[in-house]
């Protein structure tokens, strides 16, 4: 079985590098990796489908800003696509109303800043992460040019994709982070408000779950690739 990875809003797949370790020899894990120049969903999706196993069986797993990516190529049920795991996800925008339309405002502000380490820790990897995890977050983050960013952003508080969410045929796990700062449960529960037959599997750390716990949640995304296989 093939796993494939679509990364967080950085888009360089480098954060990935203690998950894949952490996955056995039997899977072969194919981390997806956006160019810094493109920012737009329709854009990148491009980028999503071209790099999607033609024939060999596959599970799809999307990180927070990808889900989006994810739900639409899923919702195409390619053949040898056999599941979609979601991670800190989202179908909609996660922020809704007036802080939707600030959070859009601000984005380029906020992208121009340079992640300070404790907005890292509060927001991505919690109070309490080893360091070495927090200057791989702030490399990850800085080495995208900063209008990328905001306009990624901007992307995640203008998607909607739930009506392609209801037309995925294959199975689904959610993973989510218990004391996750960006993304709140109110997202699992519109996805399975949509699609009730959604896996839900709680996993307590921070957004950035698979980071913080790459050896829990390789072990929940294998006995879940084992289900399905």
């Amino acid at each position: 079985m093939n796993l494939v990875l679509l990364p967080g809003l950085d888009g360089t797949g480098t954060l990935f590098a203690d998950l894949v370790a952490a996955m056995p020899d039997d899977i072969d894990v194919d981390v997806v990796r956006y160019p810094t120049n493109l920012s737009c969903y329709s854009a990148i999706s491009d980028i999503v489908r071209s790099r999607m196993p033609r024939r060999e069986p596959f599970v799809l797993l999307a990180e927070s800003f990808s889900t989006p990516l994810a739900i639409q190529y899923a919702a195409t049920n390619p053949a040898n696509l056999k599941a979609l795991i979601v991670c800190a996800g989202f179908a909609a925008s996660p922020v809704a109303g007036v802080r939707r339309i600030a959070y859009s405002a601000l984005a380029p502000a906020l992208a121009g800043i340079a992640l300070p380490k404790f907005a890292a820790r509060l927001l991505l990897v919690g109070l309490d992460a080893p360091d070495a995890l927090v200057a791989a977050v702030q490399s990850a983050i800085s080495s995208v040019p900063s209008k990328t960013v905001a306009a990624r952003i901007r992307a995640v508080l203008a998607c909607d994709v739930r009506v392609e969410l209801n037309q995925i045929a294959v199975a689904v796990l959610y993973l989510r982070a218990t004391q996750d700062r960006l993304v709140q449960a109110s997202c699992l529960e519109e996805i399975q408000r949509i699609r009730p037959q959604t896996t839900a599997v709680a996993v307590y750390g921070p957004h950035l779950i698979v980071q913080r716990e790459p050896a829990q949640t390789a072990a929940i995304i294998m006995r879940f690739i084992e289900q399905v296989s």
